[in-house]
């Protein structure tokens, strides 16, 4: 019996579908996270592409200050649907460039993370609005604090799936 030796491939897939996730539910929410893990991990497989700007800690700090910013304005009554076009165009843009980031720093393509991740983000955008507002039809609870429960989801999310990444050899890099 032949032994193939494996050689270790760093995962791509799963973290883009989680990133995406968080692109849908909080469109700045995605982009903050990676580029917090980036700034602190940069990864040579960005070293010359137009994406590395997100492994800049000034670019890091501005992401979360927007991101924070979101959850904020999220429950404000005057806000569009996160389905409106323009609004959904928005997490759409969000998830791919995440897909396309992390693809990259992963010597993966940027193109075919980026469609994951854009893809992903729209149904993600659609079910946690049908999520969303259903739990708050049924429940009687206001959407703003059913928002709330998504935000705490959100942060979670994002904190598990950067808490179980690590660069394989040759892979990141110091600043």
């Amino acid at each position: 019996m032949k032994h193939s030796k494996k050689t270790h491939r760093p995962a791509k897939f799963w973290p883009v579908i989680g990133f995406g996730t968080l692109a849908g539910m909080r469109s700045m929410s995605a982009p903050a996270f990676l580029s917090h893990y980036l700034s602190r991990q940069p990864h040579a497989g960005l070293d010359g592409s137009p994406l590395r700007f997100l492994q800049k800690p000034a670019t890091a700090t501005a992401l979360k200050a927007i991101a924070a910013g979101e959850i904020v304005a999220d429950k404000l009554p005057m806000m569009p649907n996160r389905i409106a076009p323009e609004v959904l165009l928005g997490r759409l843009l969000s998830g791919a460039l995440v897909g396309a980031t992390w693809y990259k720093s992963r010597q993966g393509s940027a193109v075919g993370g980026g469609l994951l991740g854009g893809a992903v983000a729209v149904a993600a955008t659609f079910v946690s609005y049908a999520l969303r507002t259903g739990i708050s039809e049924k429940s009687g609870v206001p959407v703003a604090l059913v928002g709330v429960g998504e935000d705490a989801l959100v942060l979670a999310g994002g904190t598990a799936l950067l808490s179980g990444q690590r660069p394989a050899h040759g892979e990141w890099r110091p600043m």
